[in-house]
């Protein structure tokens, strides 16, 4: 449990440690049809980055769906059997007695 803390301090240190670095900076973003100037980086970076994992998402529950099938049970259990069933009463699992 301590680990995730851990890794938490450090994404947030690197973040911090990147939008300080990067106040300064500036770029335009065009769309084609408009243009929004002076916008500073780690917002175009953080926009990105956030626009990135939602455009995933329907790909993600499309893999996921297609893995399962379409109405297929989430979880059976094996039927399990006792070795007598399987070969006849007083025979082996493999006819060896």
């Amino acid at each position: 449990m301590p680990w995730r803390l851990i890794g938490l301090i450090a994404i947030l240190a690197v973040l911090l440690a990147f939008i300080g670095v990067n106040l300064d900076n500036s770029c335009s973003i065009s769309f084609g049809f408009a243009k929004i100037e002076n916008v500073p980086v780690y917002l175009t970076v953080f926009a990105s980055f956030v626009l990135g994992m939602l455009v995933s998402v329907p790909f993600l529950v499309s893999f996921t769906r297609k893995q399962k099938g379409p109405g297929a049970p989430r979880r059976m259990k094996p039927d399990i059997l006792p070795l007598e069933t399987l070969d006849g009463p007083g025979e082996g699992p493999f006819g060896i007695d």
